[in-house]
């Protein structure tokens, strides 16, 4: 059974203040397309993420009555405090998108100024903006003045080597009223590939007053701990470290305030919630849509495992919430047995 990290039971170190809205702790989650809808999210949040974020939505989408668009704006008062993540190219849209995000309750709108995929960037949207500083401080302008809900951005360290420009946009951020920055120390350039670049962070730290955010290369306690003692910055945020590990905010959590590593889930313990996670998207999306989305979720819940390769094959195949249970059973019946995974 999934256990709720709350303060009260860490009652330890606490997260910064975005515009009025108090973390508990200073570990979130980032931000990730096709990943981070609702049930991720609760998941997330049960583990102690102190904020939860959800993936990118259009605000052109939003503008224009996108019906899908408006769903992924849901959020449920069990993740709060909780961040909705939008993305466009104008001022005009991304000011009505944020006055429909507040209007559907979330706690903050942060704006997308890191994503590197080619539609995106066509658009003029995500990375993009980082070459456009007086464009991109007119985008976020309009949004703080659009909402009374704090404006936050998360953005990479610029568009390549030859450009980095990440502490020129975080203070023209800062003057028109953003309420927190998130930086992935990566360029548009180097994509997921390289090794982020902490350093920076640290400079964007000292850069303004505002909270920062340090994002890129933390997948364990001992990373967060590193980025928070190397850069100074507010918190950190965890992306790709938090597919299949939800545990990783009440893990990391644990090893900041007390210094103890805690063991790695059990198997059986992936199980439950992988299962966990399968129901919650049905209960979002439908049997049918959740089934298929399960997909690309279930296999990484299980990474790392001894002889779990055939298992996560058939995962992929699955098209119904039996036919995973029929495949969760078989290794809960292996792990009882003590045999390793065909």
């Amino acid at each position: 059974m999934a256990q709720h990290v709350s303060a009260a039971q860490r009652g330890r170190i606490k997260g910064p203040v975005i515009g009025g809205v108090a973390l508990d702790g200073p570990v979130v989650l980032a931000p990730m397309a096709g990943v981070c809808n609702l049930a991720f999210r609760l998941l997330c949040k049960e583990q102690g993420a102190s904020l939860v974020c959800s993936e990118f939505v259009s605000a052109k989408a939003l503008v224009h009555g996108n019906q899908k668009s408006f769903e992924m704006l849901k959020v449920d008062e069990k993740e709060r405090p909780v961040s909705i993540q939008i993305f466009g190219s104008t001022p005009e849209d991304a000011s009505r998108a944020a006055r429909f995000v507040e209007e559907a309750g979330a706690d903050i709108v942060d704006f997308n100024m890191g994503c590197p995929v080619p539609k995106v960037i066509k658009a003029e949207a995500g990375a993009a903006l980082m070459r456009k500083p007086e464009k991109a401080q007119a985008i976020l302008k309009a949004m703080v003045d659009a909402v009374s809900i704090p404006v936050t951005v998360k953005m990479r360290t610029g568009w390549d080597d030859e450009s980095i420009n990440v502490l020129e946009l975080v203070r023209r951020f800062e003057d028109v009223g953003v309420a927190a920055i998130a930086v992935h120390g990566r360029t548009k350039e180097q994509g997921r590939s390289g090794r982020a670049n902490w350093e920076i962070i640290g400079e964007v730290k000292q850069a303004v007053t505002i909270p920062v955010i340090g994002n890129g290369d933390v997948f364990t306690p001992q990373d967060a701990k590193a980025m928070l003692e190397m850069t100074g910055c507010d918190a950190v945020m965890i992306g790709r470290g938090a597919l299949g590990n939800p545990w990783i905010f009440s893990r990391t959590l644990h090893y900041l305030e007390t210094g103890e590593l805690l063991p790695e889930p059990t198997l059986l313990e992936r199980v439950d919630m992988a299962r966990r996670h399968l129901l919650l998207l049905a209960e979002l999306k439908g049997e049918r849509t959740a089934t298929r989305e399960m997909r690309q979720h279930a296999p990484q819940y299980f990474k790392g495992f001894p002889g779990a390769a055939a298992f996560r094959a058939k995962l992929v195949r699955c098209e119904s919430i039996q036919e995973y249970d029929d495949v969760f059973a078989e290794v809960i019946a292996a792990a009882e047995a003590h045999v390793p995974l065909a």
